[in-house]
């Protein structure tokens, strides 16, 4: 086979056949980056060395699969994982291709999360906190810039005019702080960092016990808190209350009184440098009122049978609840509601705090049990039955709406049914007896109530006085 050496416009090409070995194609990637995550963009290109103004067609492989492209470069939008591997092309002029190019590798990471980092949490006086956002250290993952964010008083901040390119901020206001990276066009973000809560320098003041409401007698500490880590410092109050604070952090009250409302605001100078001050803290208000009245409340006053009663009672937040029965000790509780089945005289009282204070004693209420003992009743009532009346024997369960199976006793011929009622048709001397009654709980069958008194049926012909001494008695069927 003939072979020929042909130069033209210095691109050289050696031709055997239909292959031509010529100059060997690159792999580009734009962004140059060769570890890229999952979601941003790339761009692959076909770079042929001297080979400009010629009419090039390419092929791609990625790994040993080919990729359906004829293109000198084509873009990957919202890459996977998938989209890793080794790429390689050639070209191809009329019938002859150049050699494969080497392999370029790309890498498609899974979504990168922005790491923060911080010196400290606290703002000295006068000073500042250095925070460190970043999300890959290798140089194949570079480009980012940095997004950083601050929240406070429900209001988010985008700070220094959007990003920052060396990831690296100083701040000296209080907030909740978080960051990411970007990098590309369109810009790609990474997760959002953890978020860090930086404290300032300012002081806050706070009551402990941290209740909305104080009452009169209570123990309660007044305390400035500067977050600052080691420093020692001097303070200072600031009230409009009759007592006034002692120049340290805390200011405990043993037994409040109305001398102690007011506002009170505090601020701190350090003792190695007296001239480092705070500003002063926000401005709180402490309010002292009359000793509370704990409220009882019933949702009866009755115990059903086999059921109970719910008792509440209610002051403010923080108290637990102390139960008293007939003036006695009963329970104590933190939901200050409690279910009694029990008759009896009931009160309560709320205590909180170390050492506990008590609200003065609710009203009392009386609460009652029914009695679960049936009754059994003759209707009509009439002190007299005759052969042939209608009567009906009824047994009576005085327990709200408790569902009942029924169980009867009698020395009569006739047994009633396992009702609650007996309807006699025609009464005759049969139905004569003492009949009781009583109840088992459908929810419940071991449940029963007790007997009931026995009542006594007397079924009686009708008589008649025709003389003086002579009575006739016959016996009547009345329909």
């Amino acid at each position: 086979m003939g072979q020929s050496l042909l130069c033209t416009m210095g691109f050289f090409l050696l031709s055997t056949g239909n292959l031509e070995v010529g100059p060997k194609p690159t792999v580009l990637l734009k962004p140059s980056w060769t570890q890229i995550y999952s979601g941003e963009t790339v761009t692959v290109r076909c770079e042929i060395q001297g080979g400009e103004g010629a009419q090039w067609t390419y092929e791609w492989r990625r790994g040993q699969k080919n990729i359906r492209s004829a293109s000198r470069e084509y873009t990957m939008n919202r890459t996977t994982e998938s989209d890793g591997g080794g790429y390689s092309c050639r070209g191809r002029k009329g019938s002859s291709w150049t050699e494969w190019s080497d392999i370029t590798t790309l890498t498609v990471l899974s979504k990168p999360k922005a790491e923060l980092r911080h010196d400290n949490t606290a703002v000295p006086v006068g000073g500042s906190v250095a925070l460190t956002c970043s999300v890959n250290t290798s140089s194949s993952s570079s480009g980012w810039k940095y997004y950083w964010y601050r929240y406070e008083n429900d209001y988010t901040t985008s700070l220094d005019a959007g990003f920052l390119s060396n990831g690296e901020i100083s701040v000296s206001e209080k907030g909740l702080y978080w960051c990411r990276g970007g990098r590309g066009e369109p810009v790609y973000y990474t997760e959002d960092s953890e978020t860090v809560m930086i404290m300032s320098n300012r002081p806050v003041v706070t009551l402990y016990p941290n209740w909305s409401e104080i009452n009169r007698g209570e123990t309660i500490t007044v305390r400035c808190e500067i977050h600052g880590g080691d420093t020692e410092w001097d303070y200072e109050w600031e009230t409009n209350s009759i007592r006034k604070p002692p120049n340290q952090n805390e200011y405990r009250i043993r037994s409040a009184s109305s001398s102690n409302s007011g506002n009170y605001r505090c601020k701190g100078r350090m003792k190695s440098s007296q001239f480092e001050i705070t500003r002063w803290s926000d401005t709180i208000t402490l309010n002292v009122s009359s000793k509370p009245k704990a409220e009882l409340r019933a949702d009866n006053t009755a115990v059903p049978v086999g059921g109970s009663v719910t008792l509440n009672c209610s002051s403010s937040s923080g108290w637990k609840y102390y139960w008293y029965r007939d003036g006695k000790s009963y329970e104590a509780l933190t939901n200050g509601q409690i279910s009694v089945s029990e008759g009896g005289l009931y009160s309560c009282i709320g205590g909180r705090g170390e050492p506990v204070y008590y609200t003065e004693d609710s009203e009392t209420v009386r609460i009652v049990t029914v009695s679960n003992r049936p009754v059994v009743t003759l209707y009509p009532n009439w002190s007299e039955i005759y052969r042939g009346e209608t009567i009906t024997v009824r047994c009576e369960i005085h327990g709200g709406d408790t569902e009942w199976d029924y169980e009867w006793e009698t020395n009569s011929t006739i047994k009633p049914p396992k009702q609650n009622e007996y309807r006699i048709r025609s009464a005759s001397s049969s139905n004569s007896g003492n009949y009781r009654c009583k109840g088992r709980m459908k929810s419940s069958q071991h449940k029963t109530t007790e007997w009931s008194d026995s009542v006594t049926l007397t079924v009686s012909h009708i008589c008649f006085k025709l003389f003086e001494h002579f009575v006739k008695c016959v016996s009547v069927h009345i329909d």
